[in-house]
């Protein structure tokens, strides 16, 4: 029988260390990706909660009938409910254009959620909203609903709509 040496014990003590390393790595990898997606999921089931909010769906349907454009003095002459709406879908769209700025939340998947309702209520409020910065000498007020809208805006019109893109696909 071979008895090991002080130096092939210390050889081999190196190579089972480096082997726990490499192993405790590629762990720790899997399990970063693993919370990562869990996190993506998470966000995901939040923001589908924003738009399932009566608050908001309520803003959204009042806001629908005002033109594009409408003022500040325009919107309070139709009533303190659709100057709340606005106020709603705009710290609506606030919170989500800041999630995803920051990488929170995936911005296809909010795209994919609330683009069109964004492109459209962002364009429809964009002279309130600038009235309300000049009023409340606030510039950065609403500052990323205005950031979502333009980002909606330009991946509404340069992709098809879901309906059309994906009317082939099958479970």
């Amino acid at each position: 029988m071979t008895t090991l040496t002080l130096p092939a014990l210390a050889n081999l003590a190196e190579i089972v260390g480096a082997s726990s390393i490499l192993t405790g790595l590629v762990f720790g990898w899997f399990q970063i990706r693993q919370y990562r997606a869990q996190q993506r999921d998470a966000v995901a089931i939040n923001l589908a909660q924003t738009f399932y909010s009566r608050d908001l769906a309520r803003a959204v349907t009042l806001l629908q009938s005002v033109p594009d454009g409408i003022t500040l003095e325009e919107l309070r002459a139709r009533g303190d409910e659709y100057v709340e709406a606005a106020i709603t879908v705009t710290t609506s769209f606030e919170t989500m254009g800041l999630l995803i700025f920051k990488r929170i939340a995936p911005m296809d998947l909010v795209l994919d959620l609330a683009g069109g309702i964004v492109t459209t209520m962002s364009r429809k409020l964009a002279r309130w909203q600038a009235d309300v910065r000049t009023e409340q000498n606030q510039p950065s007020w609403g500052e990323w609903f205005e950031w979502l809208g333009d980002k909606a805006s330009e991946s509404k019109t340069s992709s098809e709509p879901a309906h059309i893109r994906y009317r082939s696909w099958t479970p």
